[in-house]
């Protein structure tokens, strides 16, 4: 399965051109009769982000493939082998959002016996990847094709400028405790902040990566992105804090990416947030896990870290062409500061979850985690319930129970800074 590469015609003849302008027709007048042996088509969907939009084609054998751009206007051609051209194909169509930020329009075509042509027309230069990921997890073989754009987003501009304008946001309003928590506790005020605190926030898995997935169809990756939206207001109404959310959206991001993008914006914390399974439907409570040195604190804790770190394979990335940069941040570049900061920040967050629910363990546990291995940023990782567990499947989808996720997160924040006020490492403003 190789990749022919990305090469740009400047002169795309005329019976190529005659074929992508036909090619919708074919789509249409699609039949059974028109199916052939070979790969069946499985799945086909859209992530559509502002960062970029992700094509996934899911199949049951391995496929070939090779791509190539064409301009005026701009276009993604896509030549996948060893599949002929069936009813399935239609849905990836159907699924392109008005809205994309890349994608005007996708056609397809049986370019030749066993390939088809998909040819995905574009609303702004791209730079595109295609790879092949082989079966891991809920998925069987897939191609990946990632529209990414010319000039990646810069995450500390962006923050930058959301936060000038912003200004001085009001302050959290203390809501109604939900039925859920089991107390309003006093906040504790951070002391002698002299400088704007950085937060980093990650709402774990996303896209094509679900996370667990509860008895009654909930999802991980969309309960993390609401609890951690919720903290993301509470954080960003203070004039001293800023935040940066790791993914604002439902695709996938990268576990390097991730602890990159922390360190981009020199973030003075990284919460990481999650939703704990395991294979008893009766387990429960609530988790902080840290960064171990020396290996992980139970069987349970190594287990888990397993499981999360799984997440690049299942969300899928190109290992061939994978950024060496980005590979370094996942290597054990911990230090004894950073994991002991950690530890008293997850402590205090911990102290402030029991309030809001059972905990699993009444301590920080410590496990291999990648996405928490920057090597300057005290880093935790929030497990805020057992989504295996029916009970707190519950809870997890209830917006109270999110709310009070949430607010304890929060307040751990602001225990934390209370007692360890933050040092002169960035101006105001």
């Amino acid at each position: 399965m190789a990749d022919a590469g990305n090469r740009h015609d400047a002169a795309p003849n005329r019976n190529r051109r005659r074929l992508i302008g036909s090619a919708g027709s074919l789509v249409l007048s699609l039949g059974a009769p028109q199916i052939a042996h070979g790969a069946t088509l499985l799945g086909v969907r859209v992530w559509p982000a502002a960062e970029y939009t992700r094509v996934t084609l899911e199949h049951d054998v391995p496929l070939g493939f090779t791509h190539f751009a064409l301009d005026n206007p701009p276009r993604l051609v896509v030549d996948v082998d060893g599949i002929e051209l069936q009813p399935k194909f239609r849905e990836l169509v159907g699924k392109v959002d008005v809205d994309d930020p890349y994608i005007a329009n996708v056609r397809l075509a049986q370019n030749r016996p066993r390939v088809v042509r998909l040819v995905i027309e574009l609303k702004q230069e791209i730079r595109p990847q295609v790879f092949a990921s082989p079966p891991v997890g809920p998925y069987q073989y897939r191609l990946v094709i990632d529209l990414q754009p010319l000039t990646p987003q810069d995450p500390l501009l962006a923050l930058l400028r959301e936060h000038e304008s912003r200004g001085r946001g009001p302050q959290p309003q203390a809501p109604n405790a939900p039925a859920t928590a089991r107390e309003t506790p006093q906040r504790s005020r951070p002391a002698h902040i002299t400088r704007v605190i950085t937060v980093a926030i990650d709402p774990g898995h996303g896209g094509e990566d679900p996370g667990a997935v509860g008895k009654r169809g909930t999802f991980e990756k969309h309960v993390t992105l609401s609890i951690a939206r919720r903290l993301e207001q509470m954080i960003g109404s203070e004039s001293k804090m800023r935040v940066l959310l790791t993914r604002d959206g439902d695709y996938f991001v990268p576990l390097g990416q991730r602890v990159a993008r922390a360190r981009r914006v020199q973030a003075d914390l990284f919460v990481s947030i999650h939703a704990d399974a395991w294979i008893k439907p009766d387990v429960r409570g609530s988790s902080v896990f840290a960064l171990s040195e020396r290996g992980a604190t139970s069987t349970a804790a190594a287990w888990m870290a397993r499981r999360e770190n799984d997440a690049d394979l299942i969300g899928g990335i190109d290992l061939g062409t994978h950024d060496p940069g980005l590979a370094r941040v996942l290597l054990d570049l911990s230090t004894t500061a950073q994991i002991s900061d950690s530890l008293r920040f997850g402590n205090a967050v911990l102290r402030e979850l029991e309030r809001v629910n059972d905990l699993h363990k009444p301590r920080v546990e410590q496990a291999g985690f990648a996405v928490l291995k920057a090597p300057d940023i005290p880093s935790i990782l929030v497990e805020t319930a057992f989504i295996s567990n029916p009970q707190e499947e519950l809870r997890l989808k209830d917006e109270g129970y999110q709310q009070a996720m949430a607010q304890a997160m929060f307040r751990g924040i602001e225990r934390y800074f209370a007692k360890y006020p933050p040092g002169a490492r960035k101006p105001l403003g």
